[in-house]
Protein backbone atom coordinates (compact mmCIF):
# COMPACT_ATOMS: atom_id res chain seq x y z
CA UNK A 1 0.00 0.00 0.00
CA UNK A 2 1.48 2.78 -0.99
CA UNK A 3 0.16 6.01 1.93
CA UNK A 4 2.11 6.50 4.82
CA UNK A 5 -0.33 7.91 7.73
CA UNK A 6 0.01 7.88 11.16
CA UNK A 7 -3.54 9.16 11.94
CA UNK A 8 -4.94 8.50 16.05
CA UNK A 9 -2.87 7.60 18.81
CA UNK A 10 -2.29 3.83 17.42
CA UNK A 11 1.41 3.07 16.03
CA UNK A 12 0.52 1.82 11.95
CA UNK A 13 2.58 0.00 10.36
CA UNK A 14 2.76 0.09 6.65
CA UNK A 15 3.46 -2.97 4.26
CA UNK A 16 6.03 -0.22 2.01
CA UNK A 17 8.96 -2.08 1.52
CA UNK A 18 7.14 -4.94 0.53
CA UNK A 19 9.98 -7.23 2.10
CA UNK A 20 9.77 -11.15 0.80
CA UNK A 21 8.26 -13.51 3.01
CA UNK A 22 11.05 -15.35 3.47
CA UNK A 23 13.16 -12.67 5.10
CA UNK A 24 10.22 -11.98 7.70
CA UNK A 25 9.98 -15.59 8.24
CA UNK A 26 14.34 -15.22 8.69
CA UNK A 27 13.50 -12.88 11.02
CA UNK A 28 10.67 -14.70 13.06
CA UNK A 29 13.44 -17.75 13.22
CA UNK A 30 15.87 -16.05 14.95
CA UNK A 31 12.76 -14.14 17.35
CA UNK A 32 11.30 -17.66 18.46
CA UNK A 33 14.26 -18.45 20.21
CA UNK A 34 13.63 -16.32 22.58
CA UNK A 35 9.88 -15.44 21.98
CA UNK A 36 8.30 -18.75 21.13
CA UNK A 37 4.91 -18.26 18.67
CA UNK A 38 1.99 -20.04 18.34
CA UNK A 39 -1.77 -19.70 16.70
CA UNK A 40 -5.13 -19.86 17.28
CA UNK A 41 -7.92 -21.23 14.64
CA UNK A 42 -11.17 -20.79 15.35
CA UNK A 43 -13.19 -22.65 12.97
CA UNK A 44 -16.59 -24.04 12.33
CA UNK A 45 -17.11 -27.57 10.69
CA UNK A 46 -18.47 -26.55 7.48
CA UNK A 47 -15.26 -24.68 7.25
CA UNK A 48 -13.70 -28.06 6.77
CA UNK A 49 -15.95 -28.64 3.19
CA UNK A 50 -15.05 -24.62 2.42
CA UNK A 51 -13.11 -23.18 -0.13
CA UNK A 52 -10.60 -21.16 1.81
CA UNK A 53 -9.29 -23.74 4.89
CA UNK A 54 -7.54 -26.21 2.38
CA UNK A 55 -5.33 -23.33 1.32
CA UNK A 56 -4.74 -22.14 4.75
CA UNK A 57 -3.78 -25.31 5.67
CA UNK A 58 -1.17 -25.71 3.12
CA UNK A 59 0.33 -22.25 3.39
CA UNK A 60 0.95 -22.80 7.36
CA UNK A 61 2.71 -26.37 6.40
CA UNK A 62 5.49 -24.10 5.38
CA UNK A 63 5.88 -21.86 8.56
CA UNK A 64 9.05 -22.93 10.01
CA UNK A 65 8.52 -20.68 13.40
CA UNK A 66 5.10 -21.65 14.99
CA UNK A 67 5.83 -23.71 17.89
CA UNK A 68 2.08 -24.83 18.66
CA UNK A 69 -1.30 -24.27 16.74
CA UNK A 70 -5.01 -24.73 18.39
CA UNK A 71 -7.73 -25.00 16.27
CA UNK A 72 -11.27 -24.78 18.18
CA UNK A 73 -13.76 -26.56 16.51
CA UNK A 74 -17.66 -25.92 16.70
CA UNK A 75 -20.70 -27.73 15.37
CA UNK A 76 -19.63 -31.06 15.07
CA UNK A 77 -20.15 -34.54 15.64
CA UNK A 78 -17.69 -37.36 16.09
CA UNK A 79 -17.64 -38.34 12.42
CA UNK A 80 -17.05 -34.91 11.91
CA UNK A 81 -14.08 -34.44 14.35
CA UNK A 82 -12.26 -37.36 12.92
CA UNK A 83 -12.67 -36.46 9.56
CA UNK A 84 -11.44 -32.92 11.26
CA UNK A 85 -8.65 -34.39 12.70
CA UNK A 86 -7.57 -36.11 9.64
CA UNK A 87 -7.77 -32.72 7.47
CA UNK A 88 -5.14 -30.61 10.18
CA UNK A 89 -3.01 -34.02 10.02
CA UNK A 90 -0.47 -32.60 7.60
CA UNK A 91 0.03 -29.66 9.93
CA UNK A 92 4.09 -30.41 10.30
CA UNK A 93 3.57 -28.20 13.99
CA UNK A 94 2.75 -29.67 17.30
CA UNK A 95 -1.09 -29.14 16.79
CA UNK A 96 -4.27 -29.50 19.02
CA UNK A 97 -7.96 -29.71 18.42
CA UNK A 98 -10.28 -28.31 20.84
CA UNK A 99 -13.31 -29.97 19.79
CA UNK A 100 -15.93 -28.05 21.79
CA UNK A 101 -18.89 -29.88 21.10
CA UNK A 102 -17.32 -33.05 22.32
CA UNK A 103 -17.87 -34.93 25.70
CA UNK A 104 -14.63 -33.85 27.79
CA UNK A 105 -15.23 -29.61 26.72
CA UNK A 106 -19.02 -30.25 27.14
CA UNK A 107 -18.24 -31.67 30.43
CA UNK A 108 -15.65 -28.68 31.57
CA UNK A 109 -18.87 -26.04 30.45
CA UNK A 110 -20.86 -27.50 31.98
CA UNK A 111 -18.82 -27.36 35.40
CA UNK A 112 -17.66 -23.62 34.32
CA UNK A 113 -21.14 -22.82 34.10
CA UNK A 114 -21.97 -24.04 37.62
CA UNK A 115 -19.35 -21.40 38.93
CA UNK A 116 -20.93 -18.71 36.53
CA UNK A 117 -17.29 -18.58 34.76
CA UNK A 118 -18.00 -20.29 31.58
CA UNK A 119 -19.17 -18.55 28.16
CA UNK A 120 -23.20 -17.74 27.59
CA UNK A 121 -23.49 -18.18 24.20
CA UNK A 122 -22.27 -20.43 21.71
CA UNK A 123 -19.92 -18.77 19.28
CA UNK A 124 -16.88 -17.30 17.49
CA UNK A 125 -15.79 -15.29 21.08
CA UNK A 126 -16.92 -18.50 22.71
CA UNK A 127 -14.33 -20.66 20.65
CA UNK A 128 -11.63 -18.17 21.07
CA UNK A 129 -11.77 -18.09 24.76
CA UNK A 130 -11.26 -21.95 25.32
CA UNK A 131 -8.69 -21.68 22.95
CA UNK A 132 -6.72 -18.89 24.86
CA UNK A 133 -7.65 -20.92 28.09
CA UNK A 134 -5.55 -24.20 26.28
CA UNK A 135 -2.20 -21.56 25.40
CA UNK A 136 -2.18 -20.42 28.45
CA UNK A 137 -2.06 -23.65 30.22
CA UNK A 138 0.12 -25.45 27.35
CA UNK A 139 2.55 -22.42 28.10
CA UNK A 140 4.22 -23.23 24.77
CA UNK A 141 4.41 -19.59 23.30
CA UNK A 142 5.07 -16.41 24.51
CA UNK A 143 3.16 -14.73 21.21
CA UNK A 144 0.13 -16.28 19.85
CA UNK A 145 -1.78 -14.53 16.64
CA UNK A 146 -5.67 -15.74 15.99
CA UNK A 147 -7.06 -15.56 12.45
CA UNK A 148 -10.30 -16.48 10.42
CA UNK A 149 -10.58 -19.88 8.07
CA UNK A 150 -12.59 -18.78 5.90
CA UNK A 151 -9.77 -16.37 4.17
CA UNK A 152 -9.96 -16.41 0.61
CA UNK A 153 -6.80 -14.73 -0.37
CA UNK A 154 -5.01 -15.84 2.50
CA UNK A 155 -0.73 -16.46 1.95
CA UNK A 156 1.71 -17.34 4.81
CA UNK A 157 3.04 -13.92 4.80
CA UNK A 158 -0.27 -12.36 6.15
CA UNK A 159 0.72 -14.03 9.72
CA UNK A 160 4.50 -12.80 9.53
CA UNK A 161 3.40 -9.60 9.20
CA UNK A 162 0.86 -9.99 11.70
CA UNK A 163 3.24 -11.23 14.33
CA UNK A 164 6.15 -9.38 13.66
CA UNK A 165 5.77 -6.37 15.66
CA UNK A 166 5.25 -8.63 19.04
CA UNK A 167 7.33 -10.92 18.20
CA UNK A 168 10.47 -8.61 17.44
CA UNK A 169 12.17 -8.64 20.99
CA UNK A 170 13.68 -5.05 20.05
CA UNK A 171 9.96 -3.75 20.22
CA UNK A 172 7.90 -3.10 22.93
CA UNK A 173 4.42 -3.98 21.68
CA UNK A 174 1.97 -5.79 24.04
CA UNK A 175 -0.65 -6.34 20.74
CA UNK A 176 -0.87 -5.64 17.45
CA UNK A 177 -4.31 -5.60 14.99
CA UNK A 178 -3.61 -6.60 11.52
CA UNK A 179 -5.70 -5.03 8.76
CA UNK A 180 -6.01 -4.74 4.72
CA UNK A 181 -8.39 -3.21 2.35
CA UNK A 182 -12.02 -5.12 2.32
CA UNK A 183 -10.99 -5.22 -1.93
CA UNK A 184 -11.79 -8.43 -4.36
CA UNK A 185 -13.10 -9.00 -7.43
CA UNK A 186 -13.41 -5.35 -7.74
CA UNK A 187 -16.28 -4.98 -5.07
CA UNK A 188 -15.16 -2.83 -1.90
CA UNK A 189 -17.03 -4.93 0.49
CA UNK A 190 -16.44 -4.47 4.94
CA UNK A 191 -19.90 -2.85 4.78
CA UNK A 192 -20.48 -3.23 8.77
CA UNK A 193 -17.09 -1.36 9.35
CA UNK A 194 -17.89 1.51 6.77
CA UNK A 195 -21.45 1.91 6.92
CA UNK A 196 -22.14 1.17 10.31
CA UNK A 197 -19.18 0.99 12.67
CA UNK A 198 -17.26 4.22 11.76
CA UNK A 199 -20.03 6.09 11.40
CA UNK A 200 -21.42 5.12 14.65
CA UNK A 201 -17.96 6.09 16.40
CA UNK A 202 -18.20 9.68 14.83
CA UNK A 203 -21.62 10.56 15.93
CA UNK A 204 -20.66 9.53 19.52
CA UNK A 205 -17.71 11.79 19.70
CA UNK A 206 -19.75 14.34 18.22
CA UNK A 207 -22.88 13.52 21.33
CA UNK A 208 -20.59 12.87 24.36
CA UNK A 209 -17.17 14.62 23.04
CA UNK A 210 -13.85 13.33 21.99
CA UNK A 211 -13.12 10.70 24.87
CA UNK A 212 -9.81 8.68 24.51
CA UNK A 213 -11.59 5.22 24.26
CA UNK A 214 -13.54 6.88 21.22
CA UNK A 215 -10.24 8.45 19.27
CA UNK A 216 -8.65 5.40 20.39
CA UNK A 217 -11.24 3.22 18.19
CA UNK A 218 -11.39 5.77 15.75
CA UNK A 219 -7.41 5.18 14.81
CA UNK A 220 -7.72 1.78 14.18
CA UNK A 221 -8.28 1.52 10.41
CA UNK A 222 -10.47 -1.59 10.17
CA UNK A 223 -11.38 -2.42 13.63
CA UNK A 224 -13.03 -5.58 12.84
CA UNK A 225 -10.82 -7.38 11.31
CA UNK A 226 -10.23 -11.14 12.50
CA UNK A 227 -6.61 -11.08 12.51
CA UNK A 228 -4.61 -10.10 15.89
CA UNK A 229 -1.73 -10.90 17.90
CA UNK A 230 -0.37 -10.37 21.42
CA UNK A 231 1.78 -11.39 24.23
CA UNK A 232 0.46 -14.60 25.42
CA UNK A 233 0.09 -12.80 28.83
CA UNK A 234 -2.22 -10.45 27.75
CA UNK A 235 -4.81 -13.40 26.94
CA UNK A 236 -4.50 -13.52 30.73
CA UNK A 237 -6.51 -10.50 31.69
CA UNK A 238 -8.82 -9.66 28.94
CA UNK A 239 -12.01 -10.67 28.76
CA UNK A 240 -13.57 -11.99 25.68
CA UNK A 241 -17.10 -11.39 24.55
CA UNK A 242 -18.99 -14.67 23.37
CA UNK A 243 -21.10 -13.05 20.26
CA UNK A 244 -20.05 -10.73 17.07
CA UNK A 245 -18.64 -8.51 19.73
CA UNK A 246 -15.37 -10.37 20.05
CA UNK A 247 -13.35 -7.89 17.92
CA UNK A 248 -14.86 -4.81 19.26
CA UNK A 249 -14.14 -6.51 22.80
CA UNK A 250 -10.94 -7.44 22.52
CA UNK A 251 -9.75 -3.72 21.25
CA UNK A 252 -11.66 -2.33 24.50
CA UNK A 253 -9.79 -4.79 26.78
CA UNK A 254 -6.50 -4.02 26.11
CA UNK A 255 -7.44 -0.57 26.16
CA UNK A 256 -8.41 -0.99 29.46
CA UNK A 257 -5.04 -3.00 30.75
CA UNK A 258 -2.25 -1.24 28.64
CA UNK A 259 -0.91 1.73 27.63
CA UNK A 260 -1.54 2.66 23.53
CA UNK A 261 1.94 2.79 23.12
CA UNK A 262 2.28 -0.87 23.70
CA UNK A 263 -0.60 -1.53 20.99
CA UNK A 264 -0.48 -1.24 16.98
CA UNK A 265 -1.94 -2.17 13.94
CA UNK A 266 0.13 -3.52 10.56
CA UNK A 267 -1.19 -3.69 7.13
CA UNK A 268 -0.86 -7.63 6.63
CA UNK A 269 -2.49 -7.78 2.74
CA UNK A 270 -3.68 -5.45 -0.12
CA UNK A 271 -6.16 -7.17 -1.19
CA UNK A 272 -8.20 -9.38 1.48
CA UNK A 273 -11.59 -11.77 0.95
CA UNK A 274 -13.49 -14.38 2.59
CA UNK A 275 -17.24 -15.42 2.86
CA UNK A 276 -20.15 -13.01 3.55
CA UNK A 277 -22.53 -12.61 5.75
CA UNK A 278 -26.04 -11.93 4.43
CA UNK A 279 -27.82 -8.75 5.34
CA UNK A 280 -30.43 -10.89 7.41
CA UNK A 281 -32.55 -7.27 7.68
CA UNK A 282 -35.75 -9.04 8.83
CA UNK A 283 -33.87 -11.24 11.33
CA UNK A 284 -32.02 -9.88 14.19
CA UNK A 285 -30.78 -13.19 15.67
CA UNK A 286 -28.71 -13.79 12.33
CA UNK A 287 -26.24 -12.36 9.35
CA UNK A 288 -25.30 -8.81 9.49
CA UNK A 289 -28.18 -7.75 11.71
CA UNK A 290 -27.15 -9.48 14.48
CA UNK A 291 -23.25 -8.54 13.85
CA UNK A 292 -24.10 -4.68 14.00
CA UNK A 293 -26.22 -4.87 17.13
CA UNK A 294 -23.46 -6.92 19.07
CA UNK A 295 -20.92 -4.82 17.89
CA UNK A 296 -22.77 -1.48 19.01
CA UNK A 297 -24.20 -3.32 22.19
CA UNK A 298 -20.40 -3.99 22.85
CA UNK A 299 -19.52 -0.31 22.00
CA UNK A 300 -22.12 0.81 24.81
CA UNK A 301 -21.24 -1.36 27.29
CA UNK A 302 -17.70 -0.30 27.64
CA UNK A 303 -19.11 3.38 27.00
CA UNK A 304 -21.25 2.60 30.00
CA UNK A 305 -18.18 1.39 32.12
CA UNK A 306 -15.99 4.49 31.95
CA UNK A 307 -19.15 6.37 33.33
CA UNK A 308 -20.58 7.89 30.05
CA UNK A 309 -24.49 8.43 30.87
CA UNK A 310 -25.66 6.94 28.03
CA UNK A 311 -29.94 8.41 27.96
CA UNK A 312 -32.80 7.97 25.75
CA UNK A 313 -32.39 11.68 24.51
CA UNK A 314 -29.09 10.75 23.35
Amino acid sequence: MSDFYQNGIVTTFHNLTQRPVEALEADLMKFSKRRPMGLILPSLFSEIEGPALSNIVDELAQVPYLSEVVIGLDRADRDQFLRTREFFSRLPQHHRILWNDGPRLSALDAELAELDLAPQEPGKGRNVWYCSGYVLASARTSAVALHDCDILTYDRGMLARLLYPVANPQFNYEFCKGYYSRVADNKLNGRVARLMVTPLIRALKMVFGPLPYLEYLDSYRYPLSGEFSMRSDVLDGIRIPSDWGLEIGVLSEVHRNHSTKRLCQVDIADAYDHKHQPVSQEDPSGGLNRMSLDIAKAMFRKLATLGVPIHSET
